[in-house]
């Protein structure tokens, strides 16, 4: 108790001095509004910074899990649009009658691997065989188709990309509903064409380009691209129509498997139609 009376009386002007610090550091802020006011913006920002800080760091832990989640939301969504299914009767729409059967189904994947500076590119996604994944299957994301399932295992499937020779899907321009083959010549990336569109037909520029549906592989209204310019083709009465994709095939990540559950009826149907030189 000694050398506590003796510590007091040694520091006694210091330990004043703090106390009369703290006193008018208190009566300051809490009667002066504006300085007030700078401290607590001072706290708040700094409290703001460190959360947004933390968020950055955190945030990309979750993202996987998050795109995966919006993937599964996605293909439930999509689903339910009007092109995944085929009109059983016409007329009048009565509620809880039969009048539609589901038509496309889609399959959430990861695109695991993939090439777009070659002639011919692919990519290897993340499901096979084991999630119903089946050669000819048209492949798609959220900006616009992608290709078309080229070769399967049980838990890997790889896929002829848009950008390869002779990919021929066959697109629509809208909104006049003229169609055409859509081509890759190799050389811009971002860029197509398409074939067999008279050049007596008036196009305007950046139109929208989308799939067409008639293969069955792809449902009808995919988003392709938009027309940047039309070419003439030398010595045919044809456009040469440049497309400029809505997807960019090298930041590619998050995609659809469709599968159609009409496609054997389609193509058995049409395996009967006669060839050109038969009557």
């Amino acid at each position: 108790m000694r050398n506590l009376f003796a510590f007091f009386r040694r520091f006694r002007v210091f330990l004043v001095f703090i106390l009369m610090q703290i006193f008018a550091l208190t009566s300051y802020f809490s009667f002066l509004q504006y300085p007030r006011a700078q401290y607590l913006t001072t706290a708040s920002a700094v409290a703001g910074k460190t959360l947004a800080m933390r968020n950055e760091l955190t945030k990309h832990f979750n993202l996987g899990k998050s795109n995966s989640a919006l993937q599964r939301e996605n293909k439930l969504l999509r689903e339910q649009l009007p092109q995944s299914f085929q009109r059983l009767q016409y007329g009048l729409v009565k509620i809880n009658d039969t009048l539609f059967k589901q038509q496309y189904t889609y399959i959430p994947a990861t695109v695991i691997n993939s090439t777009v500076t070659k002639r011919n590119n692919y990519f290897t996604l993340n499901i096979g065989k084991s999630q119903g994944i089946e050669r000819g299957m048209g492949v798609f994301s959220d900006k616009g188709i992608v290709g078309i399932i080229h070769n399967v295992s049980d838990y890997f499937a790889v896929v002829k990309s848009v950008l390869t020779e002779e990919i021929n899907i066959d697109v629509m321009i809208e909104p006049i509903g003229l169609f055409g083959l859509l081509k890759w010549n190799g050389e811009d990336q971002r860029k197509g064409s398409i074939s067999g569109i008279s050049n007596d037909m008036h196009i305007k520029k950046w139109s929208k380009v989308v799939t067409r549906g008639g293969s069955g592989i792809f449902p009808r209204g995919i988003m392709v691209g938009k027309i940047e310019k039309l070419k003439p083709v030398e010595g045919k009465p044809l456009w040469d129509v440049v497309v400029r994709f809505s997807e960019n095939y090298a930041s590619l990540q998050r995609v659809y498997v469709i599968k159609n559950l009409m496609q054997e009826e389609q193509e058995e149907l049409e395996s009967n139609i006669p060839p050109d030189d038969e009557e």
